[in-house]
Order: C-alpha cells, then structure tokens, then sequence
C-alpha cells in the first residue's frame, strides 16, 4: 500500500479541489481534539517579593476555551518521519488565580480572581512509524510548542498593576512548561489511538465470518519524500487455514505518484480470496421469476420458444428457479487486458409443480473463460465482462434425453454468453458492494477511482476523505 500526503505533477491542484486540504483539515480536527482534551494539573509556586514578604500562588481549573487554527501542512521527510507544522494555534485558557502573602507587619491576605491567557502558538510534529507486534506504531514524541504571545488577564480592574506584571512574569515559564508537556502528550496519546482506530476499521474490512485477511506489516513502514510505503502479508484465512505467501513482482516504480492512495494486490492474494469464497459455499447465485424470464426470452425466435417449451414444460418462471454454482476453484489471472476467470460451472434448471417434488429440468456443466474489467462509481462496484467463451461439458434435458436436438444446446450457449455472464457478474459485483459497504466504505470520499489489471496483479489508485462526522465521533467517543 502507498500514501502520499497529496498530489504531485506539471500543475498545482486548486486548494479548495486538493487532497492535500483534506488531510491538513484533519490534521487540524486531531490536534484541536489534543489540546481540548488535554489535562492541566494545577500550578502552584511561591516567590520572595520586597516589602510583600513570600508571594504563594496557585493556578486551578485550567481549561481550554476558544480554540482555533490559521493552518497546517504535512510534509514527508525521507527515510526519516512525517512533519506536521501547525501554524497560530489561537487558544484562550481559562482558570482560577489564588493567591496570597505575609506582609512586612505580618499580615496575611489571600485573593482568588479569575484569569484568561491569551495565547498564540506554532507547534512542531515529528511522527515516525515503527512496526511492532506487526503492527504499525507511530511515535509522536518529538514534539515543540513555540509560543509567539502569552498574556495573562485578570478579573476586574481592582487588581494593581504590579499584580498582573507579577503574575505575568514568572507564571508564564512555568506555564508554558506545563502546556508543552500536557498538550505533546495528549498528541502522542491521540495519534496512538487513531492508527489503531483506523486500523481495527482496516482489519474488519477484510475480515467476513470464516474468510479473513491478514492485513499485518511484512516489514517497517517506508517514508519517501512523496509518499509512505507499506508491505502487507496479505494472506488469505479461512478456518484455520492460510495460503501461502509467494514472489511478489511488486515494484515502486510500477506506481505513479499523482494520487493519494495505492493498493497492490498480487495475483496470488486475489486467488487466494476467491478459493475462500469457493470453498465457503459462496459462489452461488439462483435466479427465478422475472430475473429467469429476462435470460430465457432475451431474443424471440422460433428456437428460443422451442427451447423454453423443452425446458420449462410449461410451467412458470415463477414456478421455476435457476440455480448456477461454481464446480471448482476459480483461477484468478490479471492481464493488461482485464482479469480472466476460469472455472467449471454447473447450471441447474428445477420446474416446481404444484404439490409435486420438485424436478430438474435441465443440468449443465461447462467451463467458462471470461475477462473482466472492474470499475468503482457512485459508490458501487461494476464489473462488466468484455470477452467470454464456453465450452459445455455435460449436457442433461429431461424433454430431450438423448440430445437429438443441437439447437437447443446452441441456443443455451448463446443465452449464457450474451446474457447469462453479464447476470452473473453483475450480481457478484453487487454482492461485493453490499459487503464493502456493510463495512462503511460508503461513509468514505473515494474520489476517482481506477482499478488498472496488469499481468500478474492488480493496482487500486484513488484520492480520498475521511469523513469529518466519522472522525469527530471517533474523537468524542474516545477522549
């Protein structure tokens, strides 16, 4: 898998259509989220003051108010980490002043007064990304505030001067100690929990009942100057059993660097997945009413009414379902062309007489090549056949037992070609749209999607959003 942060080429993407906003925007939601969410223990001190004797104070209740960001960027460091730069982070804290001394003449006075901070901070992010447990793990710890404005407030005109000034001058050390130490960590805590956020979304993504994905790290992930390399094992679970990992033919260089987001998938990882389904019993599709009305009157000639007569007996579309299955394993094989499926599959015709045992009709066995190209649009996978052929292997009609009639068997094989494929595809590429999307991958901006076939394996390019209202709940769910 590839991330890059944002599009590269001849011409420079308008900030309002880029990706790059995107990312920067949630960039800015998360550590909005930290500095929120972070905790400000109390901040207590004492100083000497001439004539005043020892000056206590103690600052409580300190709470993030008004909070806001001018911008941000993110930027790839080469084989070294992913820089975030936030830039004016206008943030006004809120909090309770108590404090009190023991005068020259022994009088003591305590005063508790409300304040306001005014503050104006640029803060540094350095993120590395390690694997650990085969998992990846970003460390958020090299992390700096620069404070450009830092003004205390006091409650009230009644204050003197010299309070304020007071205050002013040695509580700010000491708080902006505590805002860089509270607020990095809440970062660091906040990035950790959002890569295992996103990657339990991953992992159930490619996870259905018995069929499961393993999505771990095959190794450290990679920062380039444009992009973020992954390697991921990709193997294929199914009750406890796993298929093997091979060669991969992958290189960087059979990837562009013009879109936000990349997957490799590798001929081996997608046979893997369709053996899983086999073997799962899902590789099943049966068609009756006005679904086998459309195959079996796709054309209205004199063969095709003799055949329907032979088939059906009379008997109704409604009173009658089509069963197709696959026989063996499917063989998966990507080519610049499309991606080419072979298997051997079996089609089996019932009629259902009122108050009889049902009866096959028609049994058929036969292989079937066909090439297809797979498209992503409006949030639906297509898959659209572009080149099929046939070849029937076992040919079973109860109204013609001894096969006498080849027009018959013609005209089912044209049927199977020109409408039957097509049917076919389309139900399994609604199949998987159902369970992507039963995975939210609907709640997502998938935004120009290509799915390019080459030989050998399969590439996914795209640009994308993650969705605001998906994040923010994350957010307030979580801190």
């Amino acid at each position: 898998m590839y991330l890059c942060p944002g599009q590269r080429g001849d011409k420079q993407p308008q900030l309002q259509d880029s990706p790059q906003l995107g990312v920067n925007k949630e960039t800015a939601q998360v550590i909005q989220a930290a500095f929120r969410n972070a905790k400000f223990p109390n901040i207590t001190g004492e100083r000497s003051m001439r004539l005043l004797g020892r000056v206590a104070y103690g600052l409580t209740n300190i709470q993030v108010n008004d909070l806001s960001i001018e911008r941000s960027e993110v930027e790839l460091k080469e084989d070294n980490a992913i820089h975030i730069a936030i830039k004016n982070v206008t943030a006004l804290f809120k909090g309770t002043l108590t404090y009190g001394y023991a005068g020259a003449w022994f009088l003591q006075l305590f005063h508790s007064v409300d304040f306001e901070i005014e503050s104006s901070i640029d803060l540094q992010l350095s993120i590395k990304l390690t694997c650990q447990k085969d998992q990846v793990v970003p460390d958020a710890s090299d992390c700096y505030l620069t404070f450009h404005k830092l003004t205390l407030h006091l409650q009230g005109d009644k204050q003197p001067g010299w309070l304020k000034q007071l205050f002013t001058d040695f509580i700010s050390f000491t708080l902006k100690l505590v805002l860089k130490r509270e607020v990095c960590k809440e970062i660091n805590a906040v990035s950790q929990m959002l890569t295992n956020f996103i990657l339990d979304l991953a992992a159930n993504f490619v996870r259905d009942k018995d069929i499961i994905v393993d999505i771990s790290l095959a190794s450290d992930p990679v920062i380039k100057a444009s992009y973020i390399e992954s390697h991921h094992k990709g193997l294929v679970l199914y009750r406890n059993n796993s298929s093997v990992l091979s060669d991969s033919v992958f290189s960087p260089s059979l990837l562009t660097e013009s879109r936000m987001l990349y997957f490799w998938f590798s001929e081996h990882s997608l046979s893997s997945l369709a053996s899983a389904a086999f073997l799962d019993g899902r590789l099943v599709l049966n068609l009756t009413g006005e679904k086998l009305q459309e195959l079996f009157e796709m054309e209205d000639t004199e063969v095709q009414r003799k055949a329907v007569q032979m088939v059906f007996q009379g008997t109704s579309y409604n009173d009658s379902v089509a069963k197709v299955w696959s026989l063996t394993q499917p063989q998966i094989s990507p080519q610049p062309e499309g991606t080419v499926v072979r298997s051997l599959v079996a089609v089996e015709v019932s009629i259902l007489p009122a108050g009889e045992e049902p009866l096959v009709a028609l049994y058929m066995e036969k292989e079937i090549t066909v090439t297809i190209q797979a498209t992503y649009e409006e949030k639906k996978l297509i898959l659209q056949p572009v080149d099929s052929s046939i070849e029937i292997k076992v040919f079973k009609c109860t109204a013609d037992p001894s096969g006498k009639d080849p027009s018959i068997q013609r005209f089912l094989q044209n049927m199977i070609l020109v409408a039957g494929i097509p049917e076919v595809t389309s139900s399994i590429g609604s199949a998987l749209t159902s369970l992507m999307n039963s995975k939210r991958l609907d709640l997502f901006d998938i935004i120009n999607p290509e799915i390019i076939t080459r030989k050998g394996y399969v590439i996914v390019q795209l640009d994308f959003g993650f969705p605001s209202h998906l994040l923010l709940h994350f957010l307030e769910k979580s801190l």
